[in-house]
Formats: C-alpha cells, sequence, structure tokens
C-alpha cells in the first residue's frame, strides 16, 4: 500500500506545472491589457461620443438617420426627434436613430428631395 501511495505522489510531482506562477498571471494580465487597449476603451470613447452628439441636437441641425434619410430637425423631444424631411413631410424617429449630424459644409452637399418641380 505504501509504495502505491509512494507512485501517485511521484506522479503529482511530474505533472505539477515547472513554470512560474507568476509569469502565467502576468500572460493573463498582458491579455486583458491588450483587449482593453484595442476593444473596450475604443468602444467606450465611441459610445460617448454618440450620447454627447445626441444629447446636443437641436432644432434646424441636419442629420442622417441609422436608415440613411436625411431631414433636418424640426422639434426636439426627450426620447425622439421630429425630421423634416420634405416641405409636408414629418418624421418622428427615437434619438437613437439618429447615425451622424451633418456639418455646415456637409449640409449643402445633402441630396435635395425629388419633387415634380424638379423632374
Amino acid at each position: 500500500m505504501d509504495s502505491f501511495l509512494n507512485g501517485l505522489a511521484l506522479f503529482q510531482d511530474a505533472a505539477a506545472p515547472q513554470g512560474n506562477m507568476f509569469m502565467t498571471i502576468g500572460m493573463f494580465a498582458a491579455v486583458f491589457a491588450i483587449f482593453y487597449f484595442m476593444i473596450i476603451r475604443p468602444q467606450n470613447k465611441k459610445q460617448k461620443a454618440l450620447q454627447k452628439m445626441l444629447a446636443e441636437i437641436k432644432k434646424g441641425d441636419r442629420v442622417i438617420t441609422i436608415g440613411g434619410i436625411y431631414g433636418m430637425v424640426h422639434a426636439v423631444k426627450e426620447r425622439s426627434v421630429v425630421l423634416k424631411v420634405d416641405d409636408a413631410a414629418r418624421l418622428e424617429f427615437s434619438k437613437s436613430a439618429i447615425a451622424t449630424v451633418l456639418d455646415k459644409s456637409e449640409a449643402t452637399e445633402a441630396p435635395v428631395a425629388v419633387t415634380e418641380e424638379t423632374k
């Protein structure tokens, strides 16, 4: 019986890791740091910039929705915006549906709606 237990003890010693535990922890820390700086941090910055943009939307801004609709903000509500798409067409969108607020220079380059007069 003693030889059996001695044999198990030798087997456990042979299966024990030969590397340093600090090296393993260091590798996990390095992988986490890479994920943080390459994935998590840029995504957080992008999310904050989007929230800031949505909070600063005001009447008269030219915007593009996530569906590709160009419009001018007619009214801003707590959770939604009303876009003036054409002379008589107004659509209400959730604020989260706004993809981009156009600059003044980009707003002049935005496509115009096709009407009977422009055909």
